[in-house]
């Protein structure tokens, strides 16, 4: 880390932290480890807790991203929450308690990134203008903390700022993607040629199992046990689990193709599902220079014009020709005709990729 190696740190510390294969598996206990950082100079101890604050707050950002980070009982917030459908999906044996499945029409007024507020990244002097030779959009990089990889590896990273998100990725990947240095004049042209794309407001679908969860715990998702709460347009209070597209589907019909192209898009956009196709094809989201794609794998010669026909692009990426579907506006429009072509077989969930 900056202004403490890991031989100033062991020399300071007095600890052995690595042998020949790395870092070691024998670590020392907390309390030994604590101790030796208050024999340290203030200086050093400055700086040690702050590459850890560093980390800790990367940490709690991917698990905000990946959606894993568990902040209790949320409220969700939007401009209007509108209940469109109610089943019940299980009813107590005992006491007739319903469990029952909630569809809610979202709508979240849109805050973009003004374009003042991304150049004033330009005080942090390692800021860089950037615009994406490929698809024209724009972004700042900034510095952003590094991590240590499971081999002890140190890797550095920068966060990428765009008008509607940010996400971090290694430095490494930058040389290879297809983002270039600009100047402020076409940084500001690509910045407000995306802000007039934005509209006011975003419509989305929102699935929340309510009521009796116990008895069906099991079988929601996994990867987060988060607990929601809401208040609709009109007055009615919902708290409950949010569940994907995808396991609606699942839950409602033993038959998966019943998942309509413009929710098997939002599904796959939301990174939980993975669709099985026939013909042993894959839909699934992927990142790639840091940026979410919706891939499909599992292609053969054959298929590829086919693909391109329906609206598919192919990129080769290691030497390997990969397919996608668009994720603009086209999308829903494009995964309908592969979705005609390869219905879908089955319908899995994931973790957030």
């Amino acid at each position: 880390m900056d202004g403490c190696s890991l031989g100033r740190f062991e020399d300071a510390t007095g600890l052995k932290l690595t042998d020949a294969n790395g870092l070691r598996d024998d670590l020392p206990p907390i309390t030994t480890f604590l101790n030796r950082l208050l024999a340290l100079t203030i200086e050093l101890q400055n700086v040690l807790f702050t590459a850890f604050e560093q980390l800790l707050t990367t940490r709690i950002e991917g698990a905000v991203a990946s959606g894993t980070y568990d902040v209790g009982l949320e409220t969700l917030r939007a401009e209007s929450f509108v209940v469109t459908g109610r089943r019940t999906v299980h009813v107590h044996p005992g006491t007739g308690a319903e469990t029952r499945l909630i569809t809610i029409a979202q709508r979240q007024r849109n805050y973009p990134v003004g374009l003042d507020d991304a150049l004033a990244r330009l005080s942090d002097r390692h800021a860089v203008l950037l615009v994406n030779e490929r698809s024209g959009r724009a972004a700042v990089q900034v510095p952003a903390a590094s991590v240590m990889l499971d081999d002890g590896e140190i890797e550095g990273r920068v966060r990428l700022i765009r008008p509607m998100e940010q996400h971090t990725v290694p430095s490494t990947m930058m040389a290879e993607s297809h983002w270039a240095e600009v100047d402020r004049e076409r940084f500001a042209a690509a910045w407000r040629a995306e802000l007039a794309e934005i509209p006011e407001f975003t419509e989305s679908t929102i699935h929340v199992v309510a009521g009796l969860l116990l008895p069906i715990w099991k079988r929601l998702p996994n990867e987060s046990t988060r607990v929601y709460r809401l208040q609709t347009d009109k007055g009615e209070r919902i708290i409950g689990r949010k569940v994907s597209a995808g396991w609606v589907a699942n839950v409602l019909a033993a038959d998966a193709a019943t998942l309509a192209p413009d929710a098997a898009f939002a599904a796959l956009m939301e990174g939980r599902t993975v669709l099985e196709l026939t013909d042993g094809l894959q839909l699934r989201r992927v990142r790639v220079m840091g940026a979410y794609r919706i891939e499909l794998s599992g292609f053969n010669d054959t298929m590829r014009d086919r693909l391109r026909a329906n609206g598919f692009f192919g990129e080769i990426i290691s030497w390997k020709l990969r397919m996608f579907v668009p994720t603009d506006a086209s999308g829903v429009a494009i995964l309908s005709k592969v979705l005609d072509t390869y219905p879908v077989a089955r319908i899995s969930e994931r973790e957030a990729a």
